[in-house]
């Protein structure tokens, strides 16, 4: 398994010790506001036993503190293998603060120069301001705007695909 690092970060494969963090990042409102319903924790267990398996999924932290900051992963297309989504979501001490960008371009680095992706996708509502600047400033290129194609307990929202493509290297 990979670990990537950036001059403040380290992004490390999940392990079990990991999930009291998962879980409580996924059962904060603040933080899931803009990506789903908060699901029980039975569901969050099994998500959580894909992350702890899935070679692309990483936690984030600094050097210098072990806390976990957020959490950040690559989903490869079945059917075009150089292609991935990538997601990522981060506790709200560390919105704001330039953490998230740092951590996209460092996982866009490694899925050009490591796994072999040639795209990467990411989908956004439109209301999430701050996940919409993080990936304007890593360089991805909105390319479909989707309305009201997206529900988060009974609200529909507009969802925004980006796209990034591979730079030559």
């Amino acid at each position: 398994m990979a670990i990537i690092t950036t001059t403040r970060l380290i992004l490390s494969p999940f392990q079990t010790t990991d999930w009291r963090f998962f879980r409580a990042l996924r059962e904060d409102p603040s933080v899931m506001r803009y990506i789903a319903s908060i699901a029980p924790e039975k569901d969050n267990r099994l998500l959580f036993a894909t992350r702890l398996n899935a070679p692309h999924t990483f936690v984030v932290r600094t050097h210098d503190d072990p806390t976990a900051l957020g959490d950040i992963g690559l989903k490869i297309s079945p059917q075009y293998r150089e292609e991935a989504d990538i997601g990522y979501m981060f506790i709200p001490q560390a919105q704001g603060k330039g953490i998230a960008s740092e951590a996209v371009r460092a996982l866009c680095e490694y899925a050009f120069t490591q796994v072999g992706i040639k795209a990467l996708n990411a989908w956004v509502l439109a209301d999430n301001i701050g996940s919409v600047r993080v990936l304007e400033k890593c360089g991805f290129v909105r390319t479909q705007m989707l309305e009201k194609a997206y529900e988060i307990d009974g609200v529909d929202y507009d969802d925004w695909v980006y796209r990034l493509e591979s730079p030559a290297f």
